[in-house]
């Protein structure tokens, strides 16, 4: 059996690495980089660091806008999937690379596969929430991450090839929580428990100088410091609406994903727009402020670990300046064992 993934993006690579691993001397495993994110702080890194094999084809798409950048992706992984033949294709998330892999594959013979099907926030102005219901819509195996998710794929009418596998991401994070180390705090100047991490990246956030500006106007009211790992369109937006940048506000270049992790780790608090980092939070038991009006993993909200504040100045600071009542956590997500289940179902097909 050939096995071909689609990915594009760092949470594509997180993602994958455990899929990859599972994979290993099951199947023949081939792998397909968009080029989504294409500079070393967001890709080449990532594939060292999590112990991917180097991409088999990668395609340099590069950054456009929504509609341009797909067009260029589909018309590259059309080619790519008639020369391999692949008998699965695999998509992961929701970006511009995983709607591509998902029309590209629709309408030739591969089974499509979804990687975190079924999650929603239930809000059609956002992009990846268009990617993520037209993906799952056109699907034949669809790995939810969550009961939440099987159940917002049945409200949808969608109930064939649905697995609750659990969540990859935290059979990504298990491997890596061995592997950290605190030492990057000191690169930083931080102190355990005594700063805040932040990422802020979505076009939502990004794009509007006023939501943008009081972000960073509630991040210059905290006493503590701020670790900001700077996303490529967070710095231009900043230079381009003459945001002034607190002092207090460390604005760095973006780190790996080991050393992410032990900065989450070592956090008083998070705050971020960031579906991924919500999630790494919770398992690292770091709560967690989302700069965002909705969620796609309310499981989080419900125990506790996170509140939704958008981009409200005084909320911001209330929420990462208060005392948490955090009591004993559910596990929603699975037990760490989520590639194995998609391994599997994937080994299953005919």
């Amino acid at each position: 059996m050939k096995v071909l993934s689609v990915v594009g993006t760092r949470p594509h690579f997180v993602k994958a690495a455990p899929v990859s691993r599972a994979l290993d001397g099951a199947c023949e495993h081939v792998l397909v980089h968009t080029g989504q994110h294409y500079d070393d702080a967001l890709s080449e890194r990532f594939f060292r660091e999590l112990d991917i094999p180097r991409p088999d084809h990668d395609l340099r798409v590069g950054s456009a806008d929504h509609g341009p950048q797909t067009a260029m992706m589909l018309s590259s992984l059309s080619a790519v999937l008639r020369a391999e033949s692949p008998d699965v294709v695999l998509v992961y998330g929701d970006t511009n690379s995983t709607l591509a892999g998902a029309l590209a594959t629709a309408k030739l013979p591969p089974t499509l596969a979804h990687v975190e099907a079924g999650v929603r926030c239930f809000n059609r102005d956002i992009p990846e929430e268009v990617n993520r219901v037209l993906t799952d819509h056109a699907s034949d195996l669809l790995f939810a991450p969550t009961e939440t998710a099987v159940d917002n794929l049945a409200a949808e009418g969608v109930t064939a090839g649905v697995t609750n596998t659990g969540d990859v991401l935290y059979d990504a994070l298990l491997w890596a929580r061995d592997r950290l180390d605190a030492g990057v705090l000191d690169e930083f100047g931080v102190v355990p428990g005594e700063y805040v991490l932040s990422t802020v990246h979505r076009a939502h956030n990004t794009d509007d100088p006023e939501r943008l500006g009081a972000i960073l106007r509630a991040f210059g009211s905290l006493a503590l410091p701020v670790v900001l790992p700077a996303h490529p369109r967070t710095r231009e937006a900043v230079a381009a609406h003459g945001l002034d940048v607190p002092a207090n506000v460390k604005l760095v270049e973006p780190v790996s994903y080991l050393d992410f992790l032990a900065l989450l780790d070592g956090a008083a608090r998070v705050a971020t727009d960031s579906g991924g980092v919500r999630k790494e939070a919770f398992y690292l038991d770091t709560p967690c402020v989302t700069l965002r009006e909705e969620t796609v993993w309310p499981e989080t909200v419900a125990a506790g670990w996170n509140e939704l504040v958008g981009t409200d100045e005084g909320a911001i600071v209330r929420a990462l300046t208060r005392e948490w009542d955090l009591g004993e956590k559910p596990a929603p997500y699975g037990e760490g064992d989520a590639a194995l289940a998609i391994r599997e179902a994937i080994l299953g097909v005919e």
